[in-house]
């Protein structure tokens, strides 16, 4: 049987000699001018290369584009433009009738203006062929359907001319533009707005928080101007990237928080770190290699557990999920970067004018011993699971409302309820009858021409209106609803063959974007097809269907590769296997209640009077966003607490000693880091997308848990109840550390 030992000592207090940290220390030391002069310059670059970069970027990025219904849009813009329509203009005559003159002739004027416009086809309106569903219910309003050519950015840009010229919202008749194309211009302008105001919000606060943290002027402003270059050179980055891929514009919002957020947490714990060693070694210099060699290594730690969580993103295909990787590495490196280079920098040329200008005679520094957060672990230790049942309870009660959780995609109801494209959307939901706007379409290539075409079409088409909750199916043959023809023309439909390739529509009475609207897409998938004949079935419910397959089929991927590499590097940093499983099951617990929490406010829709969201099944790709970036920042404050405690364990103490050390040392820089970072991401909460304040919201109870419950309770209760085992390795493991185990 493998023995149970305790830890090799660690080089805790040992000077490091040759390359590495020491040689960083001397180089920054002669030349601290010259570092933060090349930092200056890379920054304004970077704030040059970044100016507009979210009308750089894109909106969409949830498709997968190998799916069947990717596939399907491309055949449908090939063949069939007007079965895509993703543009939806609203003619409105409030008290008044779509049949009126006035109401008419600015339906011409729109419909005239958008016709001689180069990649836009009018696919219906209601003044030109007359149809019933393209008016609503109460007469005041009409729609004109609209497909525009070209991608996401591409038809954007086209429906944002075409609305500067059309759009109005006074006088006896209104012009409204809704549909794809607008929500992606309504969401892009809500975030441009949002990413002011919530800096406006987190960076004063943040300040403020640093100033009662630090005491000081010059150390509360060190980590603030870290975070500021961090956040500049990202949004540089990002602004490249999106030249030569695709990348979503709600990374912006993950790199402003992100940035900030962690460059508070790297800076305050090297400068809390730094001021310690002053008062020990009293030279700026030997302080300096000291922290380095500490806080330094932590640092590193921590990041390439962020890094790591953030770069499983990478194996999804949908580059929303992709941009967050992209962005997340940016923000790694560049606050690595100026958390070791940049700031050692900053203090060398400070000296001991980072003292100076205290907001009160005796200020509460955040070195040292912090005898509260050593109360709390001596009395964890006394008390392990008295105190640690009762939170473990505590977690999974929150966790309870994700047993009922309903996924869907981002539509208009992200956006608040008085933007334009939303109360176009609502207005069709209340008043308007099937228009053909979100059906389910169906393409199918090499279907045939002649009576042959038409009979099958026939069959099939009859077929599909029997499918539960189809309402109607249009088809070159006719309509049919309930197994029945409601229409069988003289001739062939032409709008629906072109060649030898057909496409139906399939009405229904569902939400598409739901799990009903999935589940409708899955059976009509499910319905057999005319011998020899492929069928690819597109729309928003079968784009869910797509997109969620796409996903849940990556995610074991996913989970895989940040559990093994942060396993890896936690056993590096410890030598325990013990250590390194603990905290992989107490972030789950963690994530298990903050996926609760999310579900409770913005799919059952509580809170939403105050945030002014609707409640809607959470959007697929947002959870997995989250679990990873939450993930990676809770493996950030493992670090610190274990780098603590493994350092006091390496001088000798036993483990009650080394954890209540650890945690007085850490305790006060995680608690003030995690405020910090909170302050960050619920600025994201005065956003007007939901998505944004979903992903801000529960990032920062993410963080606030852990750093006031997990670390200071479930940490230290775990290890005494896991007492000589938390060192446990088996020999061969022990054997790789002692060759591969990064130490000071």
């Amino acid at each position: 049987m493998t023995s149970v030992k305790e830890p090799p000592a660690r080089a805790g207090d040992r000077a490091v000699t040759g390359p590495g940290p020491g040689a960083v220390v001397r180089f920054v030391a002669r030349r601290p001018k010259f570092v933060l002069l090349v930092a200056l310059l890379l920054a304004v670059l970077a704030g040059i290369s970044g100016a507009g970069v979210v009308g750089a970027l894109k909106t969409g990025g949830f498709d997968d584009p190998s799916s069947e219904s990717v596939h399907a849009r491309e055949l449908l813009g090939e063949h069939f433009r007007t079965a895509d329509p993703n543009l939806v203009v609203m003619i409105e005559k409030p008290g008044g009738s779509v049949d009126d003159a006035d109401t008419r002739a600015v339906a011409q004027e729109v419909t005239g203006r958008l016709s001689t416009t180069t990649g836009v086809t009018v696919a219906g309106s209601y003044w030109v062929q007359g149809l019933p569903q393209l008016a609503s219910r109460d007469r005041h309003e009409g729609i004109i359907l609209v497909h525009v050519d070209g991608d996401e950015t591409e038809s954007a840009k086209v429906v944002a001319g075409l609305h500067d010229d059309l759009a109005r919202d006074d006088g006896a008749v209104q012009v409204r533009f809704g549909g794809f194309t607008q929500i992606i211009n309504d969401i892009n302008e809500q975030v441009t707005e949002d990413l002011a105001r919530a800096e406006g919000i987190a960076v004063p606060i943040t300040l403020l928080l640093l100033l009662l943290v630090f005491g000081t002027v010059w150390a509360a402003g060190a980590p603030l101007l870290i975070g500021i270059f961090s956040i500049l050179m990202t949004l540089g980055t990002l602004r490249l990237l999106g030249a030569v891929t695709d990348v979503s514009v709600f990374a912006v919002n993950m790199a402003t928080a992100l940035g900030l957020g962690l460059a508070v947490d790297y800076s305050l714990l090297f400068v809390s770190r730094y001021r310690e060693q002053r008062g020990h070694d009293g030279d700026v210099v030997t302080a300096l290699a000291a922290t380095m060699r500490t806080a330094g290594r932590t640092i590193l730690y921590s990041a390439a557990t962020v890094a790591v969580a953030l770069c499983s993103l990478l194996v999804f295909p949908q580059y929303f999920l992709r941009s967050f990787a992209y962005a997340g590495i940016a923000v790694v490196v560049a606050t690595v970067l100026a958390a070791m280079l940049v700031l050692p920098a900053m203090l060398v040329l400070l000296g001991d004018r980072i003292e100076k200008w205290p907001l009160w005679r005796r200020r509460p520094a955040v070195t040292g011993n912090a005898p509260f957060w050593g109360r709390i672990a001596a009395f964890v230790l006394r008390r392990p699971v008295l105190t640690a049942v009762p939170l473990i309870g505590l977690l999974l009660v929150l966790g309870l409302p994700f047993t009922h959780v309903q996924f869907g995609i981002a539509d208009d109801r992200v956006l608040p309820r008085d933007a334009e494209s939303r109360v176009v959307a609502d207005t069709m939901r209340e008043q308007f009858a099937d228009t053909g706007n979100g059906a389910t379409v169906l393409v199918a290539p090499a279907w045939g021409t002649g009576e042959d075409a038409v009979d099958r079409a026939v069959a099939y088409a009859t077929d599909l209106s029997e499918v539960p909750h189809v309402t109607r199916v249009d088809t070159l043959a006719g309509s049919f609803a309930e197994g029945t023809a409601l229409s069988r023309p003289a001739n062939v439909r032409a709008g629906f063959i072109s060649g030898d390739t057909v496409w139906f529509s399939v009405l229904s009475d569902v939400e598409p974007f739901s799990s009903d609207g999935a589940d409708l897409a899955r059976a009509i998938r499910a319905t057999p097809v005319p011998d020899g004949v492929r069928v690819l079935v597109t729309g928003q419910a079968a784009q869910l269907v797509d997109i969620t397959s796409s996903i849940g089929g990556r995610l074991p991927l996913a989970a895989g590769l940040i559990a093994g590499t942060t396993f890896i590097l936690l056993f590096l940093l410890t030598g325990s296997v013990l250590l390194p499983i603990k905290a992989l099951i107490l972030n789950m617990l963690t994530m298990v209640a903050v996926f609760g929490v999310a579900v409770w406010v913005f799919q059952d829709g509580h809170l939403s009077g105050i945030l002014g969201h609707t409640g809607a099944p959470l959007a697929v790709a947002i959870p997995v966003l989250l679990f990873c970036v939450a993930f990676g920042l809770s493996m950030d404050y493992e670090v610190f607490v274990l780098s603590r405690v493994l350092e006091r364990h390496g001088q000798g103490a036993d483990l009650s000693t080394s954890v209540i050390d650890g945690l007085s040392h850490s305790g006060r820089v995680i608690s003030a880091a995690a405020g910090i970072l909170s302050v960050s991401f619920l600025a994201m909460l005065s956003s007007g997308v939901s998505i944004i304040q979903f992903f801000g919201l529960c990032a920062a109870l993410s963080i606030i848990l852990d750093a006031l419950f997990v670390r200071p309770v479930l940490v230290p209760a775990f290890m005494r109840l896991a007492g000589r085992w938390n060192w446990w390795a088996p020999r061969p493991l022990r054997a790789v550390h002692a060759r591969f185990g990064l130490r000071e």
